[in-house]
This record gives structure tokens, sequence and C-alpha cells, in this order.
């Protein structure tokens, strides 16, 4: 297999057709969607694909050429290998075999989120070149990555989210990729093909999700309104609302103000800067006001000791919870 280039490698959405294509990346929701979008797409050509799945971890000798044996009508086939990055020696070997003269009709997916396991086989696809393909699903951690998904999931619908929108989906689904991408798919549900998703109709659907509630309460304490601030938090604990959720949204709003206090610069600067969105630099600056790095200091270890409250490490959350919301609508200064 001599080859002049190494084997193109390209976005999860940019996926396509290959003789053998491998996922990396630690992103298992991009992973996963990333196939399903290959399978569509030869589906589109023949319906009667073949889908075969082999249990890279758990596999045994021959599991490989089974699936990619010749079928008595002759129809494609995908054969899907997962958890290459724990593969057994049998089902390594026999990829390593495989690939040295695939089958034109068959589609070799092989799924490693990372690490040195089957390093041969890695290495032997990379540099193939031609037309195999590796597919990368890097994690998305930063609202800057979640920001571009939730974009590009709109446009591939031909929907548009307007900032408002954006702003509160990302506040409200801030741990969960697929979450974010099952709220934004009910929304376009609603608003239809080229429709627009407006804060209004991120509100009527999710309005009463924990964590925007959870969002709510931490930006009317640290704008200093104390006593709408704990009001909204006794109305959330009796409807249900997890306090750990509050303290979460408390932690990152006052995380994001400090990452932001002292710099200069435009928010576009600063957003490349720190990895985040220029408009959460633009809010953050606009809830540092009032605040002086002391206060700010004291609100972050009145929210890390309720954390720990929470997690069992102290007595009577319910107070710590309520002292913590006070003490951080006073800017972090004694009450």
């Amino acid at each position: 297999m001599a080859h002049t280039s190494a084997t193109p490698q390209v976005p999860w959405s940019a996926i396509r057709e290959a003789p053998v294509v491998l996922v990396t990346g630690p992103e298992a929701f991009l992973a996963d969607r990333a196939v399903r979008i290959l399978l569509e797409r030869i589906r589109s050509v023949s319906a009667d694909v073949d889908v075969v799945d082999i249990d890279g971890p758990t596999g045994g000798p021959g599991d490989v050429s089974l699936a990619v044996s010749p079928s008595l009508f002759g129809e494609p086939r995908m054969v899907r290998v997962w958890g290459g990055e724990k593969i057994t020696d049998a089902v390594l070997d026999d990829l390593l075999a495989y690939i040295e003269t695939p089958d034109p009709t068959v589609t070799l997916v092989i799924r490693h989120s990372g690490g040195n396991r089957a390093k041969k086989l890695l290495d032997t696809i990379r540099a193939h070149g031609g037309d195999w393909l590796e597919v990368t699903c890097s994690e998305v951690k930063s609202d800057r990555d979640r920001s571009q998904f939730l974009r590009g999931e709109a446009k591939s619908h031909h929907v548009v989210v307007d900032e408002a929108a954006e702003h509160k989906l990302l506040d409200a689904f801030q741990g969960d990729l697929a979450e974010l991408a099952a709220a934004l798919g009910q929304l376009i549900a609603d608003v239809g093909e080229a429709g627009r998703i407006t804060g209004e109709v991120v509100d009527r659907y999710y309005g009463g999700r924990v964590e925007t509630s959870s969002f709510d309460i931490a930006q009317m304490a640290i704008a200093g309104h104390a006593g709408p601030a704990l009001q909204a938090l006794r109305q959330a604990l009796n409807h249900g609302v997890e306090p750990i959720l509050i303290v979460s949204a408390m932690a990152h709003s006052l995380r994001a103000m400090a990452r932001v206090g002292g710099r200069r610069g435009s928010a576009d600067d600063i957003a490349r800067e720190v990895g985040m969105k220029a408009w959460q630099v633009s809010r953050a600056r606009a809830q540092l006001q009032g605040w002086d790095d002391v206060g700010l200091g004291q609100a972050i270890r009145e929210v890390a000791l309720t954390d720990a409250t929470l997690k069992g490490l102290g007595d009577d959350p319910a107070w710590h919870i309520e002292r913590m919301v006070s003490v951080v609508a006073h800017r972090g200064h004694e009450i």
C-alpha cells in the first residue's frame, strides 16, 4: 500500500463515504452523530445496506472476517467497530489483515476515542491516503465551541437562532451536548424549516428548566437584588429545583466575571484570550459593575463553601444556600 499522501482528516460534520473511515476523538455524541450521518448518506443511495456492529473490547477471532464477508445478494454493507481504544488483539489482527485488501462493497467504520491502543492500526490508516478518511470529533468544552455547534445545527435546518435565544439555550444546557442538540431539535420542530427561534420561543419550551431558573437566581443576586433573589430561591427549592444546580449557576457566572475582570481590550479580543463568546464577555463586564476584587473573591469562596456543604461536608445546607445568595447579592461583603 504505497501512497504519497496521508489520509485526509475532516471534522465530524464533513464525513463522507469511504472504504475505511476512522472516527477519532473524545466527543462521543459527535462521533455517534457522524456515523449516523454516514449511514443516512449510504442509505440514500442503497436503501438495503446491511449494517453489522462489532464490539471491539469483547470481539473474538473471525468477527471481522464474518462481518465483511460477501453477502449472498451482494448488497452494500457497513461494518462498525466500536471501542477501538480497548480493542481485543483478535479484532485488531483481523482489522489489520482486512485493510490490506478491503472489499469495495463494504464501508468499514472504526471508532477510537483516544489513547495508544491499536496504534499500528491507526498509523496504517492515517498513512494510507487515497480515498480513506479520518473523522475527528474534538471535545466541545468552551462556550465558543458550543455556540458554533448550536449555529451549525440551526444552519443545517435553515433555521435562524437569534442572539437572545442562543444565550438562553447555552445557559440552560451547559453540561450535555446531546441535551443541547435535543432541545434545539424540539424548537426546530416547532418553528419549522426556514423559521426563526427567538428568546420567547425558548422561554415557552424551557422557561421552567431547572438550570434556567438557577441562572435567573444567580443573575438577580449578582445584580444586587437580594430580596427578589431570595424569594426566587425559595420558590425554586419549593418546586423541586436541586440546590446544587443553583450553586453551579452561581459559580459559572462568578467565574466568568473573574476571568474577564481587569482585562483591557474589546470584547472580541478578550473572548479570544479566555475562550468565551464576545456576548458573554460583555455580560460579565456589565455584571462586574459595583463589584471589587475583594468582594468577588469572598463571593467565590462562599459559593465553594456552599458547594462543599451540599456534598456532605457541612451542616444545614438550606441555611448555607440562602447565605450564599445573600453574600453574592451584597457583592461579597459582610451582611
